[in-house]
C-alpha cells in the first residue's frame, strides 16, 4: 500500500502507468485499513522509530563486517563488501535464506539493496553475511 501526493497531471499520469500493469487493485476493506492505518500518529511515531533503530543497528554491524554503507534515511540500505561480488553475496544469502535485492545494472551491480526488517532478521542478515564474508 502507498500513496503519492502532487500536481494532479502527475498524479494522473501515475494513475495511467499504475493500471497498466496492476492487475491487483485494492478493496474496500484494504483501502480502509490503509487510511486508519494513516491516521494512527502513534503508531506511525513507533513504527518509525522501529525502522530508524534496525537501519542503524544494521549498518554498523555491517560495516563491522567491513561492508560499505550508503548513508539512508529510508526503509533500506544500499550495501556492498569490496571482497566480494553484488551477485555472489545475493546468492550465497539467498542459499542461507535471507532474502535481498540485486540490481544486476552497471551502475549497481556490487550493491544489494537490504530491507530493514525485524531485529531476529537483522540477526539472521549478519550471522549469514559474516559466514559468508569470513568473518
Amino acid at each position: 500500500m502507498g500513496y503519492a501526493l502532487g500536481d494532479v497531471g502527475l498524479i494522473e499520469a501515475l494513475r495511467r502507468v499504475k493500471d497498466s500493469f496492476n492487475s491487483y487493485p485494492l478493496g474496500r476493506i484494504a483501502q480502509e485499513g490503509a487510511t486508519a492505518s494513516v491516521r494512527d500518529e502513534a503508531y506511525f511515531r513507533e513504527s518509525r522509530a522501529r525502522v530508524i533503530a534496525g537501519r542503524e543497528a544494521m549498518t554498523r554491524e555491517l560495516m563491522k563486517l567491513g561492508f560499505v554503507v550508503l548513508p539512508s534515511s529510508a526503509n533500506f540500505v544500499f550495501a556492498r563488501h569490496p571482497a566480494r561480488g553484488g551477485l555472489g553475496l545475493a546468492t550465497a544469502l539467498r542459499e542461507r535464506a535471507v532474502l535481498v535485492r540485486h540490481f544486476n545494472k552497471p551502475r549497481t551491480a556490487d550493491w544489494l539493496r537490504i530491507t530493514v526488517g525485524t531485529d531476529e532478521d537483522t540477526r539472521r542478515l549478519i550471522a549469514a553475511a559474516a559466514d559468508i564474508v569470513g568473518r
